[in-house]
């Protein structure tokens, strides 16, 4: 390992240099990373990069969902909960279906069960990618939303088809109510599971005498702690992860201090971003291992492509007849349920919704966790082209769909018939409404000391004219105190106006609780 830590180091700098490069020429980063990947395992001496599922199971994926869950708004995912779930669980089970029948008719040797394990495999999307071109485009919140909800959800789905499929091939026999009882478990205990440990590290952070640094580090150990307890007692570590981080992320301002909820964001995002670089470098890199295993099968790469091109061909299709479907679904639901938007939304959100589907890390930790032999000594059948197929979904999906995303979303010209007034808009009500608020509270609260304290009625006069934050110079401690106790009192009205106003964009609510915190942090230094 440590003759290849300047090799690794190496392609940190690339990977810094190409996602630079990205996002001068407004191309997702994914997709650079994987095609650089690809043509430096061509370079001759380069190391044989040899990936463990392990490695991406328990050390990249449960931070990188568990950051996740700390960015995605759970008001919108639960206002948009039906199609999420539908998406997640639904769509991901179609294109596993769709793949599986596909396979088993199409490709010589394939039996159903090893089709569902391929399906299983590459049905997910990958939320980074996702993120990584959407960021270049203006989309409407709606998608933005469902994206968001479905990445959390469709990992934990496509794994669950892909166990019970790995236990068919290895025993030859599905036993349902096993299964059934299995899949209850996994889902009902991964989410059991997650709250439990996320409330008992709540209860840590909240009375341990922690500072930020014992905090962001406590943070960090979250994830690990619940995708293993989970993964232990044989339930769902995606599930787990996702609900213990949605907990923790939804009273984030009732047990961390400003300091830890500014100094954290900054370290999850550089975690975060350096993970995910390496991730699809090593995506690309893996190619000559997987094309060296399609030998041992006699399986030309040719006719392997041809297999890759026909499941990618597949996906695509399957997920966006299903983005169809589900509208038409909820526009017949409507007639039975309240459904979060009754409207039409036509053709064109549904086809970008389809359109996202890009795979990625999940895939590939899944087709490498196959076993090379199964219990009875027998190899694997159809394993090497399993890797060799997932790869080439992966790298197609990344390439046609990732580059002809932004076009489309440009093409169509979205908009979002869902949100009644713009995110700008409605950021500066808030924040006038705030500020009125403020001003209402310190006149009945500190009337008295105002007559005599020149520094607070400078303070009231600035939320009077809406001036950001208060000057650079020397308070009292008792005003610092009156002002920490106005900040929390806002953030208290934000917390209540955003439970009230179903309509409101949850990222207006957000990006003046960061204000606040970064007011409260000032005050450390005035």
């Amino acid at each position: 390992m440590l003759e290849k830590f300047p090799f690794y180091l190496g392609l940190l700098v690339v990977i810094l240099l190409l996602i630079m490069l990205a996002n001068k020429i407004k191309v997702a980063y994914p997709i650079l990373l994987v095609l650089a990947g690809l043509a430096i395992s061509f370079i001759p001496k380069v190391p044989l990069i040899q990936i463990e599922p392990n490695l991406i199971f328990f050390i990249f994926l449960p931070p990188l969902l568990y950051e996740a869950a700390w960015t995605v708004s759970w008001k919108e995912m639960w206002r948009w909960r039906r199609i999420i779930t539908s998406f997640a669980f639904v769509v991901v089970f179609v294109s596993a279906l769709s793949v599986a029948l596909v396979a088993n008719y199409m490709i010589p040797g394939f039996s159903l069960a090893l089709g569902f394990v391929l399906g299983g495999i590459v049905s997910p999307p990958d939320a980074v990618s996702a993120g990584a071109i959407l960021k270049f485009v203006k989309v409407p919140k709606t998608i933005s939303s469902i994206l968001e909800g479905e990445s959390l959800l469709n990992d934990a789905s496509s794994l669950i088809i892909f166990r019970f499929a790995m236990i068919a091939v290895a025993t030859e026999q599905f036993i349902f109510y096993k299964a059934a009882v299995s899949f209850s478990w996994m889902i009902f205990g991964g989410v059991g599971i997650g709250l439990l440990i996320g409330w008992l590290f709540m209860k840590a952070h909240k009375y341990l005498p922690t500072d930020a640094n014992v905090d962001i580090v406590l943070s960090l150990l979250t994830p690990y702690i619940i995708y293993l307890a989970a993964e232990q007692v044989h339930s769902s570590g995606v599930l787990a992860v996702v609900c213990g981080g949605l907990l923790l992320s939804n009273n984030r301002h009732r047990f961390l201090s400003s300091k830890s909820r500014l100094q954290g964001v900054n370290v999850w995002q550089s975690l975060c971003f350096i993970l995910n670089g390496f991730v699809f470098m090593l995506i690309g890199l893996d190619l000559p291992q997987i094309t060296n295993g399609l030998k041992v099968e006699d399986v030309s790469i040719p006719t392997a492509i041809g297999y890759g091109v026909l499941i990618t061909f597949v996906l695509i299709i399957s997920r966006i007849l299903s983005s169809y479907g589900a509208v038409v679904v909820t526009l017949i639901a409507r007639n039975f349920i309240t459904v979060a938007d009754n409207r039409n939304p036509g053709y064109k959100t549904p086809f970008i919704l389809g359109w996202t589907g890009m795979r990625g890390v999940v895939s590939l930790a899944a087709a490498l966790s196959i076993p090379v032999y199964l219990n009875n000594g027998n190899g694997f059948p159809q394993r090497n082209l399993i890797l060799f197929i997932t790869f080439i979904v992966i790298l197609l999906t990344l390439v046609i769909q990732g580059l002809t995303l932004p076009y489309f979303i440009r093409k169509i010209k979205l908009t979002d018939i869902y949100d009644p007034i713009p995110r700008d808009e409605a950021y500066n009500i808030v924040r006038t409404e705030l500020a009125e608020f403020a001003l209402h509270y310190l006149k009945t609260n500190y009337e008295d000391q105002s007559k005599n304290n020149p520094s607070l009625q400078q303070l009231i006069q600035k939320w009077e004219q809406q001036i950001n934050g208060v000057d650079d110079e020397a308070i009292s401690a008792d005003l610092k105190e009156i002002y920490l106790d106005l900040l929390n009192q806002q953030r208290e009205w934000l917390r209540n106006k955003n439970k009230q106003d179903q309509t409101l964009d949850e990222s207006v609510i957000r990006k003046q609780m960061h204000y606040l915190d970064i007011e409260e942090e000032k005050l450390r230094y005035i």
